[in-house]
């Protein structure tokens, strides 16, 4: 049995002595290797956590102390030793999630992967465990430099440090590093700092107890005394801070310990049991390496093999053939050719240069591409702000974390009618991730803003007319949102109506509707964005069945162009097809377009459920859902023949065909 085997839970790593420490970490390193290496994942943060996990576990008493993982992302080594090391099917359908999952494990807290909001919990956490007497109970946040440029982070870090007797351990892994490397003044702090051994004596609590003692007996001795304290506090704050300095954690009230060597399997438990045994909150400060130990993410500068496909374990290299472009390289390509001809615009990122395309534009115009760290709050006001100036701004981020940013969005830069433009990528349904990375909400929380533009490309050529016609709307927001993976075959279009939208199917024969004293044709198919082409699929199979259709791609899903309105009043049904939720989505709002038209054509919202849908392939979640050319026919079908509702608007005198509906 290897050491790895033998480690069932938290508890057997006690057993182990320092040898036996060295050569569990080095296995781990090559599980690790080995076995993202077949699945992807995120391979770079977990070998750099090694030692301090094994740490955290052996000097603190998983579950009754709490362990809190900063986005998550690096938990694999926490799995591992808490009964987990079947990594055949990480991030797969059905198999280990990539991030903690309460479902797992008892020792799984925290399931969200967005970044800096570990100390809020740890908040949270220790004033329960205060209040419900369970004062004695440890809770631990591990959180990167990367997430300290949150601003969430310090409002957590801002309530901790007024209340000395919870017992709350912040880690701070710093490697350097959130996806790139760290930027800010923050990191700049982290890197001025310096290990003392002073630390050692500052955090014991005979320490504490004596300064008390005496700052009491001097406050209380009268003017001189009060005196002698004042100048006693000043030596000792300078003397410190020449010694050891802690800056801006000391100024929060917060102790401080390090920075450490994190692969120092001795100095990380040391350090973690002085912080337990203060017995307040404790900062530990742990200096890391992302990739530690494999020298292909060591030597990968981009981001250190944060996330990894399928690869080789000895060489690094992707094993997977390269293929189409990504929607995000025809996106970066695009912008940064947009830069090339207009000095007005400015690219911001959070923390993710290269994972949105701005390194082109970077490369090409550093001056005007701006990273603001883990901070999509800061960064869409900051945009309303560059917007005033004159300038016209583009936020790339993940779509999944604009749900953090809507306030922003609404009242900084809707509200002053700012011309700022929001590049969603990983928009839909991302798959092996989790419920939440799928970037499937912002279709339903945009459609509330006034004013915004919402563009959903079905293909490389529409992603890059609709982002030129965004960034030329000034008095707006404008959003261009688009899937995660590669883009598909182009979809021409036969027809582009005076509004926009595109007309990219008409099959089956309109058929005369005596009532209306026009033709009609069955369905109208609303295809946004990538659903375009399950539209046309979802045609294709309903011509087979003697049932017509239209299908159009609206190209900005709002404002609802018109010409779906007036289509839609000229079929008999209308389905929508989108892959953000349908409470509240584009089909939705098209359907109160259409009432307030007075058009009363039903309508059937295609869309995905109001629920947290478990990792998997996008097809396999989307199968889940229900959202399938096969599915979606089915029940087309069903709705015109008036099985299903809604029921499709019948033609006058139109004989409905009975029995049993044929399987598509």
């Amino acid at each position: 049995m290897s050491l790895l085997e033998s480690i069932g839970e938290p508890r057997d790593l006690r057993a182990l002595d320092e040898e036996q420490m060295r050569d569990l970490a080095a296995e781990i390193r090559r599980f690790l290797v080995a076995n993202v290496a077949r699945t992807g994942g995120h391979l770079g943060p977990n070998l750099g956590v090694v030692e301090l996990t094994l740490g955290l576990h052996r000097v603190f008493d998983s579950p009754r102390d709490s362990l809190v993982f900063d986005t998550g992302h690096q938990s694999y080594v926490h799995k591992l030793v808490t009964g987990r090391q079947n990594f055949d099917t990480l991030r797969q359908e059905s198999g280990l999630a990539g991030y903690p999952d309460r479902a797992e494990s008892k020792h799984d807290i925290v399931e969200s992967s967005h970044a800096s909001s570990s100390l809020s919990w740890a908040d949270g956490i220790s004033r329960a465990r205060v209040l419900t007497g369970e004062g004695d109970r440890y809770v631990v946040a591990v959180v990167g430099d990367g997430a300290l440029t949150g601003g969430m982070a310090w409002e957590a870090v801002n309530n901790i440090a007024a209340d000395k007797d919870r017992k709350v351990v912040i880690v701070v892994n710093d490697n350097g590093r959130s996806y790139a490397p760290t930027i800010g003044g923050l990191a700049n702090h982290l890197g001025q700092l310096r290990q003392k051994t002073i630390d050692k004596v500052r955090t014991l609590p005979v320490y504490e107890d004596t300064l008390d003692a005496v700052k009491h007996r001097l406050q209380n001795g009268g003017t001189v005394g009060r005196f002698a304290y004042k100048s006693l506090h000043a030596a000792k704050k300078g003397i410190k801070d020449w010694w050891a300095p802690q800056g801006l954690f000391e100024d929060l009230g917060l102790k401080y310990i390090g920075p450490i060597d994190g692969h120092d399997q001795a100095v990380v438990e040391e350090a973690l049991a002085q912080a337990k045994a203060y017995e307040g909150p404790v900062i530990v400060h742990a200096l890391t390496e992302k990739g530690r130990g494999y020298a292909p993410a060591r030597a990968h500068e981009a981001d250190q093999f944060h996330a990894v496909g399928v690869i080789d374990p000895t060489t690094g290299e992707p094993l997977a053939a390269g293929g189409a472009a990504s929607w995000t390289s025809v996106f970066g390509e695009e912008i940064a050719a947009i830069a090339d001809e207009r000095a007005d615009i400015v690219g911001i990122t959070g923390a993710m240069l290269i994972p949105v395309g701005l390194k082109t534009m970077a490369e090409r115009h550093p001056d005007r591409v701006i990273d603001v760290g883990i901070a999509e709050q800061h960064a869409l006001t900051s945009a309303a702000g560059l917007a005033f100036g004159g300038l016209h701004p583009v936020v790339a981020i993940y779509a999944t974390f604009l749900n953090r940013a809507y306030d922003q969005l609404l009242m900084d830069v809707a509200l002053h009618r700012a011309g700022v433009t929001v590049v969603l990528d990983r928009a839909g349904v991302t798959g092996p991730d989790g419920p939440s990375h799928h970037g499937m909400w912002d279709l339903s929380l945009l459609q509330s803003v006034p004013g915004i533009h919402i563009a959903a490309p079905r293909d490389a050529e529409t992603l890059r007319e609709e982002l030129r016609e965004a960034v030329a709307v000034d008095d707006a927001p404008t959003v261009v949102r688009f899937s995660k993976g590669t883009v598909g075959e182009p979809i021409q279009a036969l027809e582009r109506l005076a509004d926009g939208v595109d007309v990219l199917a008409r099959r089956g024969t309109a058929k005369p509707d005596a009532r209306e004293g026009r033709d009609e044709r069955d369905v109208l198919l609303v295809g946004v964005g990538t659903m375009a082409a399950t539209a046309l699929e979802v045609s294709e199979r309903l011509e087979a069945q003697g049932i017509s259709s239209t299908v159009v791609d609206p190209r900005w899903a709002l404002p609802v162009p018109g010409s779906i309105v007036s289509m839609a009043a000229r079929h008999r049904l209308v389905v929508s097809i989108e892959d953000g939720v349908r409470a509240g989505g584009v089909g939705a709002r098209i359907r109160q377009e259409m009432r307030a038209a007075g058009v009363d054509t039903a309508l059937n919202e295609v869309g995905l459920p109001v629920e947290f849908l478990a990792h998997g392939s996008r097809a396999q979640v989307l199968e889940r859902a229900g959202v399938t050319a096969r599915q979606i026919a089915q029940d087309t079908l069903a709705q015109v023949l008036g099985t299903k509702v809604p029921f499709a608007r019948p033609l006058a005198g139109q004989e409905l065909p009975t029995g049993q509906l044929p399987q598509l």
